[in-house]
């Protein structure tokens, strides 16, 4: 059955804390899964969330604070004591302990660090920092089973258990050589029906996909989708074995980038959330907002040049919107699809064969759509077929144009190393305003004559 929250829960949660009755608490929170422990926690005040991830056990406080979200983490984290943080951070894979390290304060994050007492996790945590979190590095954790390709069977499997006590998950058993170089993978089947004298050399698999410390989070998750893979190994720059990336942590970081795509498509260019202050999504939302207006000026401008045809041709004017719709709705089409194969690594071919595509697609929209307006004008609105085929010449022209920027942008930002989701929203709605309405008003002067 799956959990939810109530009223009548949350109120019975604070009735213990109130009471400060910590073993009935606990006990009923011990059941929980840690994602349901997160959810209630976003439901209490600060001093009672925190008072419920003080009484938990270690282990389950850890999991716990993973799974909240990072502003409420951070309101927690700074009502405990660095002693506290630390406690936690040593029940964490080293990767998640350096995500939640990263977002404290310099003071503090020294501090915490100090208070680490199982060195080698302190100096793993230490060297993750090191790397760009959407790199390989920044996303790997240390803990893996690894084995010498020198090793006994035997000698392997005693080595394996005791690796295995740190490790939340054995996707995998890497080989190493002596200077810990990577050398390939070894199954566990393999594992099991070789010779206990057998040296690891004879039974290990060559053949094994790798990333870089500093191969970039989308190359990785797209080598781990390609090839079905629940864990790949990271390898620094002289090829030794230096950690491991599983499937869950290239899942969390394909959500956050979805979301960075998707409020940057939409016009906003920090990461914020309804709960954030007004200051922070002021500052978000007004960038664009500005690029807006200053698209909104030139459109004015543009339209001030044809006043003349206005007064000539007064019905013009009540067809700019469509076409500046029109405009804005291609260019947002055809970038999201151009913006959905350079994400998946799709988008093959020359870019003369891509235009060339655009511009049929475009011719074949166009006329479809230009048609049914000239009709439903002469029909509906008794316009005379001249100024209908003027609309309609416009709309092809203003479509094929569109679908030209929105296709075509992305991909040259995405080679100029700028991030091809800046090419939506705003930015490819506003100047195909500008170039549709200076369309629209330039065909019509050439058909209608002014």
């Amino acid at each position: 059955m799956q959990f939810q929250i109530s009223k009548e829960l949350i109120a019975k949660i604070e009735e213990w804390v109130q009471a400060q009755n910590s073993a009935e608490l606990r006990l009923y929170l011990e059941e929980l899964h840690h994602a349901d422990i997160a959810e209630i926690l976003e439901e209490l005040d600060l001093d009672d969330a925190t008072y419920v991830i003080k009484i938990l056990n270690t282990d389950k406080t850890a999991e716990v604070l993973m799974e909240l979200d990072e502003d409420d983490r951070e309101k927690i984290l700074n009502n405990l004591t660095a002693e506290e943080i630390a406690g936690e951070l040593e029940e964490m894979d080293t990767d998640d302990a350096a995500d939640i390290v990263a977002e404290l304060d310099q003071n503090l994050k020294e501090e915490v660090i100090g208070h680490i007492q199982d060195e080698e996790h302190a100096d793993n945590i230490v060297e993750l920092l090191r790397y760009d979190e959407d790199s390989a590095g920044g996303l790997m954790a240390k803990e893996l089973v690894k084995v010498n390709e020198n090793w006994s069977v035997t000698g392997c499997m005693s080595e394996m258990r005791e690796q295995a006590e740190y490790v939340t998950r054995v996707h995998s058993i890497y080989v190493v050589d002596n200077k810990d170089r990577l050398k390939g993978r070894l199954s566990l089947k393999d594992l099991l029906t070789a010779p206990s004298d057998a040296q690891i050399s004879d039974v290990y698999i060559d053949k094994v996909d790798f990333v870089t410390v500093h191969t970039p989070g989308d190359e990785v998750a797209r080598i781990m989708q390609k090839y079905d893979l629940e864990a790949i190994p990271v390898v620094n720059e002289m090829g030794k074995l230096v950690g491991r990336i599983t499937i869950d942590d290239i899942v969390d970081f394909i959500k956050e980038e979805a979301e960075r795509d998707y409020q940057m498509a939409a016009g906003i260019s920090e990461d914020v959330e309804s709960s954030s202050s007004i200051w922070q999504l002021t500052r978000a939302r007004l960038p664009w907002l500005i690029l807006a207006l200053a698209g909104g000026f030139i459109s004015v401008e543009v339209l001030g040049t044809f006043d003349s045809a206005m007064e000539k041709h007064g019905e013009l004017f009540f067809f700019v919107p469509l076409i500046a719709a029109m405009a804005g709705n291609v260019g947002v089409q055809s970038s999201a699809i151009v913006l959905q194969g350079l994400a998946n690594n799709s988008l093959r071919g020359s870019l003369l064969k891509r235009f060339l595509k655009e511009i049929g697609l475009s011719l074949l929209n166009g006329a479809v759509l230009a048609i049914l307006l000239i009709g439903g004008g002469m029909l509906l609105l008794g316009l005379n077929f001249e100024f209908g085929l003027t609309v309609g010449v416009s709309l092809v022209s203003v479509i094929i144009t569109a679908s030209l920027i929105g296709t075509f942008v992305p991909i040259i930002l995405e080679k100029q190393g700028i991030d091809p989701a800046m090419a939506t929203g705003p930015f490819i709605t506003t100047s195909n305003d500008i170039c549709g309405i200076l369309i629209y008003f330039s065909i019509a002067k050439l058909i209608l004559g002014f």
